[in-house]
């Protein structure tokens, strides 16, 4: 059975639950756009979850993001069709919901006020556009990339034994 995150912004106007059968947060992603919508660290960490159980309380309270993307991989500067989900009052940032994937929906670590289970290593994504003043803590078994990984969320849950049935 998959495991229920609960979660909810600061000022509790928003508060969420969605089923999730990859729920560990290993993947520290230093682009741009999650360290400064949500990363104070100089990095975001996000989930992974069967968008079709997401239940909310609070809607009125949603505001949605759409970054532009203009970089080396984007010359052009593109809309992103990722919708990042915050709190119209207090700003938090909640999760990343994107049509292109329409089954999944990638809630941010930092919303969730469950118990998490704890990583076995870490990802290190987009280090390309990392913050100069950031130094990642890279552990033995992590890895590190300079954009994105081959392996998506799921199969990382899969290779590491930390899938939820």
């Amino acid at each position: 059975m998959p495991l229920l995150l609960k979660g909810s912004c600061r000022c509790d106007a928003v508060r969420f639950e969605v089923e999730s059968h990859t729920p560990v947060p290993f993947m520290l992603c230093y682009c741009s756009i999650c360290r400064k919508q949500q990363g104070g660290g100089g990095f975001a960490i996000n989930l992974g979850a069967d968008y079709g159980t997401l239940k909310i309380t609070g809607k009125r309270n949603l505001g949605v993001y759409r970054a532009e993307i203009e970089d080396d991989e984007h010359p052009q500067c593109e809309i992103s069709s990722g919708e990042r989900n915050f709190c119209k009052k207090c700003g938090s940032a909640l999760w990343l919901y994107d049509p292109t994937w329409p089954e999944l929906v990638h809630p941010f670590a930092s919303a969730i006020d469950s118990e998490l289970p704890k990583p076995p290593e870490k990802v290190h994504l987009m280090l390309k556009y990392k913050a100069n003043w950031v130094e990642p803590d890279v552990g033995k078994k992590d890895k590190v990339f300079d954009v994105y990984p081959q392996e998506s969320i799921a199969d990382w849950h899969k290779r590491t034994g930390m899938w939820v049935d």
